[in-house]
């Protein structure tokens, strides 16, 4: 088993989801210097995009796989329900320099699911196990990993993750939900613990991790305790709160100085998106003090580029105590 800088890892360790739209470039690199995680992972990408696309396309598409040293130890996402692409794109990351691959194994967007991907691989054991083969093959030397959820209509642990287990992966993260569950129930931590188990049963080393509902590195340190994972992955945590991996509190100010600069920082690095997508970080950033509401009204309605956004932001600033 090829476990590459996963054998170096302080365990436990505490990492950072790949969330599309949220952890791309600009946010990770702000992170990285602010609130380090043991580990990084990139927003997914598709395999199928990266073979298939045309040139422009496929030039957009590997931004999101762009990438600073300080992100170190950092694992590229894809996902794929083509053996084949899967083990061109594991080629590519092997390329950029990755120090891993990571399969998406649990998103539930149907235009994921569509292609096979995502969590309709867990319907699918055979195919999901040529796509790790796939990873593997062209991952060289680099460890492969997987991420993915305890089931899709239902539980289904006891037989989805045997069947992971028998490829060579170093890593299993489990989302501790079932894909029809999606976010809306409280993660089932005691699945984490069985998952565990269940590896423990299998005399292999194959490292588990656990994500859901953890918001904290307190709570994600109770989280180990209890279900014996090797670590936790912390998603909706990071919103509005790069510092959550160093344990700072920023104050209110703190935090608006943060979203201008994350708004500056998408705008430079990634010019072919959409500003909008900055907009999901405004209600996350903008809370806690006398008059947010209002501040992220405005900026919902005003702010559609990082100019006007540091604006705004500066004006308000002032009136903050």
């Amino acid at each position: 088993m090829k476990k590459g800088f996963w054998k170096t890892l302080q365990l436990p360790a505490f990492v950072m989801a790949p969330m599309a739209d949220v952890t791309d470039p600009a946010y990770r690199r702000i992170i990285a210097r602010v609130g380090k995680p043991d580990v990084t992972w990139t927003e997914f990408v598709s395999a199928d995009g990266l073979a298939l696309a045309p040139k422009e396309g496929r030039e957009k598409l590997i931004k999101d796989l762009m990438y600073t040293e300080t992100e170190r130890p950092i694992v590229a996402q894809l996902f794929s329900g083509s053996p084949e692409h899967m083990e061109s794109a594991a080629r590519l990351a092997v390329k950029r320099g990755f120090d891993g691959i990571d399969i998406n194994m649990g998103c539930p967007d149907r235009s994921i699911e569509k292609q096979g991907a995502g969590a309709a691989m867990i319907k699918n054991k055979e195919n999901a196990i040529a796509v790790i083969e796939g990873a593997v093959r062209g991952a060289g030397e680099l460890p492969v990993s997987v991420k993915t959820r305890i089931g899709y209509t239902k539980d289904e642990l006891s037989e989805w993750l045997p069947a992971l287990l028998s490829t060579d992966i170093s890593t299993v993260t489990i989302h501790a939900r079932t894909r029809k569950e999606m976010s809306d129930v409280p993660a089932q931590w005691e699945k984490v613990k069985e998952a565990v188990e269940i590896r423990d049963a299998l005399g292999i080393d194959t490292l588990i991790f656990g994500n859901g509902d953890v918001m904290s590195l307190t709570e994600a340190r109770e989280r180990v305790k209890e279900s014996g994972c090797d670590g936790v992955m912390l998603g909706r945590a990071i919103f509005g709160n790069p510092w959550v991996f160093s344990e700072y509190q920023a104050t209110p100010k703190e935090k608006l100085e943060m979203l201008v600069e994350l708004c500056e920082a998408f705008e430079t690095l990634l010019p072919h998106k959409n500003f909008a997508i900055c907009k999901k970080h405004f209600k996350a950033f903008v809370n806690g003090f006398d008059g947010a509401k209002e501040l992220r009204v405005e900026l919902m309605e005003k702010g559609n580029t990082a100019a006007v956004v540091r604006e705004i932001v500066g004006e308000a600033i002032d009136s903050i105590r």
